[in-house]
């Protein structure tokens, strides 16, 4: 779908992902104390999914399993106060990032702020939250490994509503956190060399467009396929640069330029 292929799958789901990939494309603009942008945040991700995306709710809503209510939000006119309140504990908390981020998302999903999303929007905010404490959380797939342990984020929310503590979700949230840091780890370890080169093309790319003539010139390369095999393949699979023309990958007046991820890291070494 990225690629601005066809694919085939109900137009929801397809939505869902069209909505995602502008969110956390957006992260970088967002910040995590904001109301404002916590609503704008919803509304790119539930947009065209439900009917006042970027909306608190106005009615009751409760969480269930089965035909059992496992969990009863707060009364909808409270909403309004409570997200203020936990959005200026978050502007305000001493407490370290990696905990702070996973109570945020905990006590959002209690508030059950917004009608449907509250699962999303609480994910992304956690992420946006440890992003602003260091910048690569934003690319460790965290997300992915919530998505294996599905039935488990599930219980330990529940498991947390019942004690009326947030210890449970916390413990498990961190660990996916962790679990995330080791699987980005291992890969980096597999990759060092391949690493190492597209560091150098990240640098010799810097904030312009380049060929890929001009790029092998500044790497002193004189042999093409050694560039596109070490360098450039590894780099777009790694999203750390993009092409200008990625309908025409062969065309004579493609060039290549940095994605956000290249720019943070870019950026990280000034």
């Amino acid at each position: 779908m990225l690629d601005g292929k066809s694919v085939l799958g109900h137009p929801k789901e397809l939505q869902e992902v069209r909505n995602a990939f502008i969110a956390y494309e957006a992260l970088d603009t967002f910040k995590s104390a904001s109301p404002k942008d916590l609503l704008k945040a919803h509304k790119q991700l539930m947009a065209g999914l439900v009917d006042e995306p970027g909306i608190y709710r106005t009615g009751s809503v409760g969480v269930a399993q089965g035909e059992e209510i496992v969990h009863l939000a707060p009364p909808a006119e409270r909403v309004p106060q409570l997200m203020s309140d936990l959005l200026n504990w978050v502007r305000a908390t001493d407490e370290h990032p990696l905990v702070a981020s996973c109570v945020f998302h905990y006590e959002l999903e209690f508030i059950h702020p917004f009608a449907d999303g509250n699962g999303r929007i609480g994910r992304l905010w956690q992420t946006l939250i440890l992003r602003e404490w260091k910048s690569f959380f934003a690319y460790l797939p965290v997300e992915t490994i919530v998505r294996d342990r599905q039935s488990a984020y599930y219980s330990k929310l529940a498991e947390s509503d019942k004690t009326g503590q947030a210890t449970a979700f916390v413990e498990f949230m961190l660990d996916a956190i962790n679990a995330s840091i080791q699987q980005a780890i291992g890969t980096d370890q597999v990759n060092d060399q391949v690493n190492d080169q597209v560091k150098r093309l990240i640098q010799a790319i810097g904030e312009g467009e380049r060929s890929s003539a001009e790029l092998m010139k500044t790497l002193k390369l004189s042999h093409a396929q050694t560039f596109r095999k070490n360098y450039l393949t590894p780099a777009l699979e790694g999203s750390w640069i993009e092409s200008t023309q990625p309908d025409s990958p062969r065309s004579p007046t493609q060039r290549y330029r940095l994605t956000s991820k290249g720019r943070d890291w870019l950026h990280s070494r000034k």
